[in-house]
């Protein structure tokens, strides 16, 4: 973790709204914030894996399902008001929700896969920092997380659109904590490397090649990562890296991009063959 820190927040008896929570890292954040004592409203397109993030909870936990599309403009500002009804607040937004497309190059993506990837990533994150953030700016202190990516450090080959989809929230959460200094809302953003979920089915997408699902490289659990983020609410980082990979990719990409964009692209070409 690098970066200027604000003050620690105390997690106990607040409440967080966490996308994605119905798999993967989103659905371990949930399990971690709960178990530090927050109160959670779990967001995700999927009822079913809502179902099994709760069931997966503490018995009586304060957790409660939202199954909603974050591309849904509409459904996502009537959210606020749903979470306040169940939990009285609304202290913190963790934007885990995220999507990859099939393994190709841009030439021969169709613009429906580029506009749903940027759809789900950019505008999905765009949508729920706009209906929560006057909430949280409300509140004492608070806390505005989004999940961007090791892939909007450097271009992967074949995942170029979710790559910029990922940078673009980069960016605008780098924006925010600018604009949201002196406030009350600590702003985090987070760039997982490889992670041990299931990213490419929860994305529709087919695994093409080894190297998709990671190759040999040591992945991160999702526990792991889970916990990595919940410090950075504790501690409110402004900038997280999860893992070697993606704590080396950043040194890199620093130092020298082009050099590392072509060293990239000749260790990943077996992604487009």
């Amino acid at each position: 973790m690098t970066g200027e820190r604000k003050q620690s927040m105390q997690i106990r008896s607040k409440t967080f709204v966490v996308t994605g929570g119905g798999n993967g890292i989103g659905r371990e954040v949930v399990l971690a914030l709960l178990t530090r004592g927050a109160r959670v409203a779990a967001v995700d397109l999927s009822e079913a894996g809502l179902a099994e993030t709760v069931a997966l909870a503490p018995q009586g936990a304060p957790v409660t399902a939202h199954a909603l599309d974050i591309t849904d403009r509409a459904a996502v500002e009537r959210l606020p008001d749903e979470v306040v009804a169940a939990h009285g607040a609304v202290d913190g937004l963790v934007n885990v929700a995220g999507i990859v497309h099939r393994f190709a190059r841009v030439q021969d993506l169709s613009f429906e896969e580029i506009e749903r990837v940027v759809g789900v990533n950019f505008w999905g994150t765009v949508n729920t920092v706009k209906a929560f953030l006057p909430r949280l700016l409300n509140r004492p202190e608070a806390s505005l997380v989004n999940v961007s990516s090791m892939g909007a450090l450097a271009p992967v080959p074949g995942q170029s659109a979710y790559g910029a989809s990922k940078a673009a929230v980069k960016l605008l959460t780098e924006g925010l904590y600018a604009e949201l200094r002196g406030t009350s809302v600590a702003v985090t953003v987070v760039f997982p490397g490889g992670v041990g979920t299931n990213i490419l089915g929860n994305s529709g997408v087919t695994r093409n090649s080894p190297a998709a699902s990671g190759g040999e490289r040591k992945l991160t659990t999702p526990p792991d990562a889970a916990r990595q983020i919940v410090d950075a609410v504790e501690k409110g980082t402004f900038r997280v890296r999860i893992g070697g990979d993606a704590r080396l990719l950043d040194r890199l990409t620093r130092l020298i991009p082009q050099r590392a964009t072509a060293l990239i692209a000749d260790r990943m070409k077996s992604l487009l063959d």
